[in-house]
């Protein structure tokens, strides 16, 4: 039973390591690649502009 516990022990952790290594890996630069794209992106001018016609 003991050898179980441990093989248990290492599949979890062999597990929780991969996942954190696609996480550091990929989400998070995507996660901050797209942050960043929202800051850059332009403001809406076209809006304001529709606004005004419409008075």
């Amino acid at each position: 039973m003991s050898v179980f516990g441990i093989v248990l022990f290492l599949l979890i952790g062999g597990m929780a390591f991969w996942m954190l290594l696609f996480l550091l890996g990929f989400v998070v630069p995507f996660w901050i690649s797209l942050g960043i794209g929202q800051q850059m992106r332009p403001k809406r001018v076209f809006e304001k502009e529709t606004e005004e016609e419409a008075k």
